[in-house]
């Protein structure tokens, strides 16, 4: 029988942890990657919350398995019987959740294949780490097991400051303008961290204790990038670049760095070959063991992300090499909606200073080696017209290729979702 499984998720966090080398306060994940395995390049296949989890979870894209947008605003899986807990209580082990999961509706869990769901008061880490540090302490059972640890942080609203996160000696996150109250939300922003890193402590010490830790893969992630602008609900690596930690056996130690670009689709194949288990016929990532062991040095030439609603209707798909990102919205672009950048002072600064009258481009082209913040367009240079060509061509069939419903370019979300205008 395959290693248990341990699947640590926060909300929103992108990259912004201490092993990525920001000055963060969070310890015992960095603690995590000294001992196994941190991969550098990782990205999600949708930059928002819910997609972005069915994705890794189901092993397919989100315009495959359904989740087109938001579960709480409409969005459903086709196939819940494709879920990883489905596809692992199959075979014998036992699967739990505790905490925040994103992908069906509270009233339909059992949907997704978990046989034990713990509710926490609240889904803050405060709750959930404790809550999932009992049940790893009690349990008895020699099944293998599979539990899911959710927290809420670090989506907003954040918590007021840490006395020891003091604000005029903060740096806000990478892109964003040094500004006192950037600097304050920050400081919030640590704390909704350093709530993390206890939880993930005190689940990371319960695993020990329990005696189990040899045995077991431990997985941290988050699903996309930070709640603010440019990151979130956005296709560069702001939106899309995700911590991805995993410690365990067969190679899963030692605090090794991976820095191949690989994709949260990988995650499900990667724990079906660790665990001696069929390649499921619907999943479309790549096992990283071949990376962990040193065998190569790279395993895809490209990857994609997807965004199709979040609190509004906002079309983009995207392809990303190791030297290009091309951006294509299919709603012509020319429209900053507004709606799907959470709140936060750094949303209202741009406001202020006219960002919704410097609105998106259709289409965008980055050398993401000469510009890594992605801040130039060069999609009209004509020294890129091939590039631009091959990439869209590129883009053009993985988008036939997986039936993407927006190659249609009449389609519109289903009537029953719940979206906000996207001029609002």
């Amino acid at each position: 029988m395959g290693p248990n499984i341990v699947y640590i998720h926060t909300h929103d966090s992108g990259r912004y942890v201490s092993p990525y080398g920001h000055a963060v306060p969070t310890p015992n994940i960095a603690q995590l990657a000294r001992e196994g395995v941190l991969f550098r390049n990782a990205h999600t296949a949708a930059p928002t919350c819910s997609p972005s989890r069915a994705a890794l979870l189901n092993g397919n894209w989100p315009h495959e398995n359904g989740m087109l947008g938001l579960v709480h605003r409409g969005a459903r899986l086709h196939t819940p019987g494709h879920h990883l807990a489905h596809v692992l209580r199959e075979v014998g082990y036992d699967c739990g959740l505790i905490g925040l999961q994103h992908v069906a509706p509270q009233e339909d869990l059992g949907s997704l294949g978990y046989n034990e769901v713990e509710a926490p008061p609240s889904n803050h880490a405060q709750d959930v780490g404790p809550a999932a540090a009992k049940w790893l302490a009690r349990r008895r059972s020699e099944k293998p097991f599979f539990l899911s640890v959710g927290f809420i942080e670090t989506h907003r609203v954040y918590p007021d400051p840490d006395p020891r996160e003091e604000p005029n000696y903060i740096a806000v996150p990478p892109g964003y303008p040094d500004t006192a109250e950037n600097r304050l939300d920050t400081a919030r922003l640590h704390t909704s961290l350093r709530s993390v890193d206890d939880a993930v402590g005190q689940v990371l010490a319960a695993l020990a204790a329990s005696g189990r830790a040899a045995n077991t893969l431990v997985i941290f992630t988050t699903d996309h990038g930070l709640p603010w602008p440019g990151a979130k609900c956005n296709l560069g690596n702001a939106g899309t670049g995700v911590a991805l930690v995993m410690r365990g056996p067969q190679g899963f130690a030692g605090g090794k760095v991976v820095d191949a670009l690989i994709s949260q689709l990988d995650i499900f194949p990667t724990v079906m070959e660790l665990a001696g288990l069929g390649r499921p016929p619907w999943l479309r990532g790549l096992s990283v063991m071949p990376l962990v062991a040193g065998d190569v040095t790279e395993i895809r030439q490209e990857i994609f992300a997807e965004v199709t609603c979040h609190a509004a209707f906002e079309p983009m798909r995207a392809i990303r090499t190791h030297e290009w990102l091309y951006i294509k919205r299919l709603d012509g672009g020319r429209l900053r909606v507004l709606a799907n950048v959470d709140d936060g002072p750094t949303k209202q600064l741009f406001v202020n200073h006219g960002w919704t009258s410097n609105p998106p481009r259709e289409n965008a082209l980055h050398n993401v080696m000469l510009d890594p913040q992605e801040q130039c367009n060069v999609i009209d240079d004509p020294r890129h017209v091939e590039i631009v060509k091959t990439l869209d061509a590129r883009l053009n069939e993985w988008m036939r290729s997986t039936n993407d419903p927006l190659l249609d370019h009449t389609w519109r979300p289903p009537e029953h979702f719940r979206l906000e205008p996207r001029e609002s």
